[in-house]
């Protein structure tokens, strides 16, 4: 067993190959061990290896008969799919030549086939465009056979759809054909719209339409009721028969249109009734206002924009009560009291563009012009709710030549305005002098009536249709504003000469008057300044806070324990000043490309301000330093935090004169250190300084401390930890 152990020692398995020896050696190992006891196990051992060996074997033989017999059936398997993909190329062979061989065969039949198929496309589009003939002729024949037995709605229905074919025919290049057709729906809307177009005005008639009087005094319907009804019956089935026309009106009647220097947005036509419905207002409005007539005058513009709006006012509660619905009925989107305005707005429009040149040279009449249609369109939206998406008034006055003028007069005026309310001897006392809640600021009636004038001018422009436009009349606000400021100053030189002729003030103010150090507006700047401090300190803690908290591992360096500049090869800045001196150096950096020069300025010194007495209170006074300590903490506040204000100032440890000082202290040498502590205990002990010996505070000042008071002085020299035992 020895002998088999010190085998097994020596066996080693190799990964790459069945190691028997191996397992041999693990199974003897594991089965006998070192008991010797065990050996009589070995006959068991014996019987259960043979019979292992045995089962082996039959697995060996039964493989080995099955093995072959698969790999044969593979074999012939292969030999089969061969043989098959042979047959299937030759059927492949034998079918390409019999295609090749027919298609030449048919060729002279596909040449005769195609010439044939031409003809009979040819033959497919004629009897198509014969069949788009009669289709029309069919229609049309329809159309009159309603007709004859006075069947108007469902001619109207088949006018409506020999429109749509109409409209789907317009991609064709069939000329004459779409003439035809365009011919036959010309004809037969003509008939219809002339026929229903008769019948609706003549229940308009005896609805007494158009209402010229206000809406209270308005006796739309009829005395009979049963009459009434039948009227409006005959009102609801007209309106419905003339919207069936819409779209072959909107075919054959091209709409009214400005020119496109108005740059109007786009809009659908009026609907065919509403259409009916406005032309005895637009002949009352042509009539009255155009040609000769006394109503037609430049000066008056409020008379035709005054009476628009009285149409509109008058027939409202008739649309919202009676048109509307027979629309909502019939499935249509359209606003029956918007379409209505919309359509006297266009005479509104028409007449603007006709009359504005000729008056666009006289502001008087122009200015006029414009305030009565600012006038104008704030009660139609406001009252009436029209649209903003719709044509407006101030389309109009948009256009170039209109706009630089309308410009030019607001200028003009709002400058005089201007003269008047600084020439008023009102114009330096309060409007509410004798309210005292509301005079807490004791605003001048001048600021205030300026201001009112901003107001109106952005009351007056904001509806202007396009961004462009409103920037302009901005420009014209902004310089108002400058004009505004250089008139104040022109002020303060009038009461500089009046005080220097009166001799009221003495040669000291007046310099200041006219250095402008002193004005008028004294209180104001200085609560003006008051806020820009309030927010410079905002800033400044902001700022602070995040150095503070980047200083935090910096206020636990281990100052008492730093090794000496001697032991050092190169001093170099301590590892937890850096997260403090970075944040620092950001934030100056951002905030001096926000800032202003002058603002920046107050800021940075506010803020050294603030990080020379953190650094002095929190980190120097809150520790002891030995010899290294000292030589870092003046390292790196000299080498590091100063000049991080360099870029800003000459001499920037000017401004940490706390830390600055602190480090002289805590640098002395042991003989100046000691002599310095002698002669300030001697002085607060208020003992007789001997002959030769300095005061404190030329002590002090011949080291270069002038900020730190005595006691301070005293304070740190207790933490400084290394002093000579000098016997006391």
């Amino acid at each position: 067993m020895t002998t088999v152990a010190a085998r097994k020692k020596e066996v080693t398995r190799d990964l790459d190959h069945c190691d028997i020896p191996y397992y041999v050696s693990e199974f003897v190992e594991r089965e006998v061990g070192n008991d010797y006891d065990s050996l009589r196990k070995l006959d068991n051992l014996i019987d259960k290896l043979s019979e292992n060996k045995k089962q082996l074997e039959e697995q060996v033989l039964t493989v080995s008969s099955e093995v072959p017999k698969r790999i044969q059936n593979a074999l012939k398997n292969a030999e089969d799919s061969k043989k098959s993909l042979s047959r299937l190329l030759e059927e492949e062979t034998l079918l390409s030549d019999s295609i090749s061989s027919h298609l030449l065969k048919a060729q002279p039949w596909m040449e005769d086939l195609d010439v044939l198929i031409s003809q009979v496309e040819e033959i497919e589009r004629h009897l198509s465009y014969l069949k788009w003939i009669s289709r029309i002729e069919e229609l049309s024949d329809s159309i009159q056979q309603y007709l004859m037995t006075n069947n108007v709605p469902e001619a109207a229905s088949t006018l409506a759809f020999m429109a749509e074919l109409d409209i789907k025919l317009q991609e064709s290049s069939c000329s004459h054909l779409l003439a035809f057709v365009r011919s036959t729906v010309k004809f037969w809307h003509k008939i219809l719209k002339d026929k229903l177009s008769s019948d609706f005005e003549e229940v308009l008639t005896q609805l007494r339409w158009p209402f010229v009087g206000p809406p209270q005094s308005q006796a739309f319907g009829l005395a009979a009721p049963a009459i009434a009804a039948d009227v409006y019956n005959n009102l609801e089935m007209l309106f419905c028969q003339l919207l069936k026309l819409q779209t072959s009106d909107e075919l054959l009647t091209k709409p009214k249109q400005l020119p496109e220097k108005y740059s109007l947005p786009p809009s659908p036509p009026i609907i065919l009734p509403i259409q009916i419905m406005l032309n005895p207002l637009q002949k009352r409005f042509k009539y009255h206002f155009t040609g000769n007539k006394q109503t037609n005058v430049l000066n008056k513009p409020e008379w035709y924009l005054t009476q628009v709006l009285m149409w509109i006012g008058n027939h409202a509660k008739f649309l919202d009560d009676k048109i509307q619905p027979i629309l909502d009925k019939a499935g249509s989107s359209v606003n029956a009291g918007l379409e209505f305005s919309r359509a006297l707005v266009m005479l509104i429009l028409e007449k603007l563009a006709v009359d504005i040149p000729c008056l666009l040279y006289d502001d008087t009449l122009f200015c006029h012009l414009v305030d009565e249609v600012l006038l104008f369109e704030r009660e139609l939206y406001s009252v009436h709710g029209y649209l903003s998406s719709f044509p407006s008034c101030m389309h109009i006055l948009s256009e170039e030549s209109c706009f630089q003028r309308w410009l030019t007069v607001e200028k003009k005026f709002a400058l005089q305005k201007m003269d008047s309310m600084l020439s008023s001897e009102a114009a330096w006392i309060s409007q509410y002098k004798d309210i005292t809640d509301v005079d807490e600021m004791k605003v001048p009636d001048c600021a205030e009536t300026f201001m009112t004038l901003l107001l109106v001018i952005t009351d007056r422009y904001k509806n202007l249709p396009t961004a462009s436009r409103k920037l302009q009349f901005l420009g014209l606000q902004k310089e108002l504003v400058d004009d505004f400021r250089i008139r104040l100053t022109q002020l303060q030189q009038a009461e500089l000469e009046v005080r220097a002729e009166s001799n009221a003030v003495s040669k000291l103010q007046l310099g200041q008057l006219a250095s402008m150090e002193s004005s008028v507006f004294d209180e104001m700047i200085n609560l003006l300044e008051r806020l820009k401090h309030d927010m410079l300190t905002r800033q400044v803690d902001h700022v602070f806070r995040e150095v503070k908290d980047a200083a935090k591992l910096y206020k636990k360096e281990r100052w008492l324990s730093l090794p000496s500049q001697a032991e050092q090869a190169v001093m170099s800045l301590s590892s937890t000043a850096c997260p403090m001196l970075l944040t620092l150096r950001d934030r100056l950096l951002q905030l001096e490309q926000q800032l202003c020069h002058s603002l920046f300025k107050i800021f940075w010194q506010m803020l050294a301000e603030k990080v020379d007495i953190y650094i002095y209170q929190e980190i120097i006074m809150a520790n002891h330093f030995n010899e290294g300590g000292a030589a870092q903490l003046q390292f790196d506040m000299s080498r590091n935090l100063f000049p991080l204000f360099s870029h800003y100032c000459k001499r920037p440890e000017n401004y940490f004169k706390h830390i600055k000082e602190a480090c002289i202290i805590l640098n002395l040498n042991v003989g100046s250190a000691l002599l310095l502590k002698d002669v300030l205990q001697s002085a607060s002990e208020n003992e007789t300084l001997k002959p030769n010996q300095p005061s404190p505070t030329a002590a002090l000042n011949e080291l270069g401390v002038y900020k730190l008071a005595q006691k301070d002085v005293e304070i740190l020299l207790n933490l400084r930890a290394s002093w000579p035992n000098t016997g006391k």
